[in-house]
């Protein structure tokens, strides 16, 4: 039995995310960061404004590099490695880069480019997302199918946790969705506040861009099974560029993940990073398991505790 790592996902964000890991790691969320990013990453987290933190293109990489700055914390600190880790979207970077398969640096350049195709995508055409309340995965297929084969865009985005759908599609398709959202078996749709319909077919130019950014880069091998959000098994190393490209526009299958580590032993489970939205998804699809959540430095003593005779010694 083990613990893995999650890592959160755009929506996580807030000003003032991430004050005490600034302090401690500066190598990491200073001029190396600002270099990259080309604005200050500390002054975005820090003061924001809220406005500007939340936009997809400084979100994604803000969220990456404070999530792996506490990680590089918390391993510092940890006598064991974990049995996996896993990442909710662009978490999946940033557990990749925890494993080892990208560098900070280069996983950081990726990620903005990233977020920059992501907003440019979403603000080309009117699109967004809709959580469906009292749906299972069976009837969110059934829903969107249906719509697709009116001629609508729609598609199911996320599977987060059991009785938490999310679909992307057009606004038309959206509004069709609330207005007949009873007669078609939901308890409720519930709009959200993102910028466009993010995993799903609406993003295709930004894969492209994704893409082309991958291939500049090195990967290495990973010290620990990542698993990947478009098919909810371990990453096998060939096909990691590939499986990065189709995130962009294939459904999250985080809950379908968690299930399976669980299944290859996985018995406790992990937030590292802002919040704490991924340990909530956590407790609600796998119930038996021990959840713990490292949303900054504060949290890191009590976490070191808790998983000290967990798992494998350090092999190096």
């Amino acid at each position: 039995m083990g613990f893995a790592l999650m890592f959160p996902g755009q929506g996580s964000q807030f000003v003032g995310m991430g004050a005490d890991v600034f302090e401690r790691r500066p190598d990491l969320l200073g001029d190396l960061a600002d270099e990259i990013l080309g604005w200050s990453l500390r002054e975005t987290c820090l003061e924001g404004p809220e406005d500007v933190l939340t936009s997809t293109d400084r979100a994604q990489p803000a969220l990456f590099a404070v999530g792996y700055a506490l990680w590089a914390e918390l391993e510092s600190e940890l006598g064991c490695v974990p049995e996996a880790a896993v990442g909710h979207s662009l978490g999946e970077y940033t557990a990749l880069t925890a494993a080892g398969v990208f560098s900070y640096a280069d996983a950081l350049a990726v990620v903005a480019e990233r977020g920059r195709a992501m907003a440019e995508a979403a603000a080309a055409a009117p699109s967004g997302m809709a959580a469906l309340l009292g749906a299972d995965r069976a009837l969110a297929d059934e829903v969107v199918s249906r719509r697709r084969a009116e001629g609508g865009r729609l598609w199911v985005a996320n599977v987060n946790a059991p009785g938490q759908i999310v679909v992307a599609g057009a606004e038309d398709d959206l509004r069709w969705l609330t207005d007949h959202g009873r007669e078609l078996g939901l308890r409720r749709v519930i709009p959200l506040k993102v910028a466009g319909a993010f995993h799903s077919e609406f993003m295709a130019p930004a894969a492209r861009r994704v893409a082309a950014a991958l291939e500049k880069v090195e990967l290495g091998e990973a010290r620990f099974p990542v698993y990947a959000n478009v098919t909810g098994r371990p990453h096998r190393p060939a096909e990691i560029r590939e499986m990065l490209v189709r995130q962009v526009v294939s459904p999250v299958l985080f809950a379908d993940t968690l299930e399976e580590m669980a299944r290859q032993g996985v018995d406790t489970f992990v937030h590292v990073g802002p919040g704490d939205v991924t340990a909530g998804l956590a407790k609600r699809t796998v119930k038996e398991a021990r959840v713990l959540a490292v949303s900054d430095v504060a949290g890191i003593p009590p976490a070191v505790e808790a998983l000290s005779t967990m798992s494998a010694p350090r092999g190096d």
